[in-house]
């Protein structure tokens, strides 16, 4: 399942991140969206946890969490939360 990670800080890391949702489980990859001309991070990023069950409770444990100051908006990629 790939995750959405929203409003993440600038200063995390995907490193950081990646850290955060293996607590769940297996992490298959961690990729921080960039401003392609800026190469600065836009606020969001997505992972992919491929056993659902480990994913939604990445999901319920993650959202809302705060991480570097900021509090995190996480829920499966194409299900947004306004």
């Amino acid at each position: 399942m790939t995750i959405y990670a929203g409003n993440l800080s600038k200063e995390i890391t995907e490193t950081d991140l990646r850290d955060a949702f293996k607590i769940f489980g297996t992490v298959t990859f961690v990729n921080i969206i960039q401003d392609r001309f800026h190469k600065t991070p836009v606020g969001f990023g997505m992972v992919g946890m491929p056993l659902q069950i480990e994913a939604q409770a990445a999901i319920a444990g993650l959202n809302g969490k705060e991480m570097k100051g900021k509090s995190l908006v996480v829920n499966e990629a194409g299900i947004r939360s306004l």
